[in-house]
């Protein structure tokens, strides 16, 4: 089973994510590969996909965008499971109320996403770099910390949840 960890990432938290999930797929005895999906060609050799990319306000990248209306059909007629990376383990006070919001605004903002298994929302890396000057001032003034918030371990049990599927669905009878 050939699997795509397909990404699109802005300062490389997302590109750590998905390279965590294929490796966890390949100890599983799948065949993963993370890519960048700007630079994917050839959509069809894979069976299944695991997409996913970095959340600017409340949205993914427009590779990760372009890549799902690009291949609509295909994804709607393949396992398709979704992950985003942003910040709300960073997040505090009132912000943390955001939270709860973004995964529906997040999926509002796809192109007619197909049905997918799963979508999870993890936190990434926050840095005052990544950040304009007004965004650092609101993010300090409402309590927001900056640090790797990546949790590997939720990575890696929603990863290890998707081989599972894949592989029960490759036994004969399934």
């Amino acid at each position: 089973m050939d699997v795509l960890v397909g990404y699109a990432s802005a300062h490389g938290s997302t590109r750590e994510i998905a390279e965590r999930a294929a490796a966890v797929l390949g100890r599983a005895g799948l065949t993963a590969q993370a890519r960048p999906l700007a630079e994917v060609d050839d959509a069809d050799a894979y069976r299944a996909f695991v997409l996913g990319s970095a959340v600017h306000n409340q949205s993914w990248l427009a590779p990760a965008r372009d890549f799902v209306r690009d291949h609509h059909e295909l994804l709607g007629s393949r396992p398709l499971w979704i992950f985003s990376v942003g910040m709300p383990a960073a997040l505090r006070g009132p912000m943390r109320r955001w939270v709860a919001k973004e995964l529906p605004a997040i999926e509002a903002g796809l192109p007619a996403v197909p049905a997918f298994r799963s979508h999870r929302l993890f936190s990434g890396v926050v840095t005052p770099a990544q950040l304009p000057r007004t965004g650092r001032f609101l993010f300090r003034l409402f309590g927001g910390q900056y640090g790797d918030h990546r949790d590997w371990d939720a990575v890696e049990r929603w990863a290890a949840g998707i081989a599972a599927e894949l592989a029960h669905e490759r036994r004969p009878g399934s």
